[in-house]
């Protein structure tokens, strides 16, 4: 399966400059989420889809991976259209990981599982979740939230989605993990130190 990292968001809440460059603990945050997608078995070509927004992104990628993961220039400002645009321009017709680039504590063997997930789930797209429990136990608000039969969950910026038909809307199957390491992303100058202290 392909994977296409989504790294063109304006990232105004941390006001620290382009969010996929912040450094966490000396290492630029992109390249968590990248070099865990290389170590990923089920992983085979990584795309980064940058904006006018994170210019400085596509030079680290380019300057980090050595053509090994491809940059894909969007127009920015609309996630939905980058997104489309990215799998359009990878020419990607197969079913395709969509992963958010402030996600540093995936792991490999986590994004194996999902993708194990994706396969025996039935439906044409799948959308990861983690109960809001999670999130109140590492004391993060998150900004979005959806009832599901009565169960509070929230996104956690990766979805998996049937390349040939990224122009319509997909049947969705959502994933529900009690696993950590998923609800925390990089929103808040907070989140950073929470992360630091997570992979110490």
């Amino acid at each position: 399966m392909d994977a296409i990292v989504m790294a063109g968001g304006l990232g105004k809440r941390l006001g620290m400059g382009e969010k996929p460059c912040i450094k966490v603990m000396g290492k630029p945050l992109i390249c968590y989420v990248l070099d865990t997608l290389e170590e990923s078995k089920k992983i085979e070509r990584i795309f980064v889809a940058v904006s006018p927004a994170t210019p400085k992104t596509g030079t680290v990628v380019l300057n980090n991976y050595r053509g090994r993961i491809k940059v894909i220039r969007t127009a920015g400002g609309n996630y939905v259209g980058d997104m489309v645009c990215a799998v359009e321009s990878a020419g990607i017709i197969e079913p395709v990981l969509i992963i958010m680039s402030d996600l540093p504590l995936i792991s490999p063997a986590l994004v194996d599982s999902i993708i194990s997930e994706y396969e025996k789930c039935g439906r044409p797209a799948m959308s990861v979740h983690v109960p809001i429990s999670i999130c109140r136990s590492l004391g993060i608000r998150p900004d979005t939230v959806f009832n599901r039969n009565g169960n509070l969950i929230v996104p956690t910026g990766i979805n998996i989605l049937d390349g040939k038909n990224i122009q319509q809307e997909q049947e969705d199957f959502n994933l529900i993990l009690e696993i950590p390491e998923l609800a925390l992303n990089i929103n808040m100058v907070d989140d950073i130190k929470r992360c630091e202290d997570l992979l110490k």
